[in-house]
């Protein structure tokens, strides 16, 4: 009896550490943006992809943004048509090319309707920084009024 139990115990806590579930297109999609931010800081600093990296525009990846799709086929057009083609085979600028088109994929065709875009900032993602909301300023003015 007591053999069962421990054995009972040691399954499921076995269980609850694995992680069960599978990945979301929402997950997914975070998971990606997050890979691609780190893999453009690595191009941009890494000495022999630097030269390569001037031609690319400066991108934050919010999935949450709906400007995320064009400039996503913006960064994608300017990668496969990079003007050295030294730099199109460089091994990092193959993978990012790769990462940015499965997240085009996934947030314009396999997750469309499964994402939810929260800003329409277009200018947040080339800057990283978030215009305020005009609906907010004026409440702020509201309330210091009173």
């Amino acid at each position: 009896m007591r053999l069962g139990l421990v054995a009972l115990l040691c399954f499921f806590s076995s269980v609850l550490q694995c992680d069960c579930t599978p990945p979301t297109c929402y997950s997914r999609a975070l998971n990606l943006g997050k890979e691609i931010m780190t893999l453009l800081d690595k191009i941009h600093t890494s000495p022999r992809t630097k030269e390569c990296a001037k031609v690319l525009p400066v991108i934050h990846i919010d999935v949450h943004n709906a400007c995320i799709s064009n400039k996503l086929r913006d960064i994608l057009y300017v990668v496969l048509n990079h003007p050295s083609s030294i730099c199109k085979e460089k091994p990092r600028m193959v993978l990012l090319k790769r990462k940015i088109q499965n997240l085009y994929t996934i947030v314009t065709r396999l997750c469309y309707r499964d994402l939810v875009f929260f800003i329409d900032d277009c200018e947040a993602i080339d800057t990283g920084r978030s215009s305020p909301n005009l609906a907010e300023d004026r409440l702020q003015l509201l309330q210091e009024d009173r």
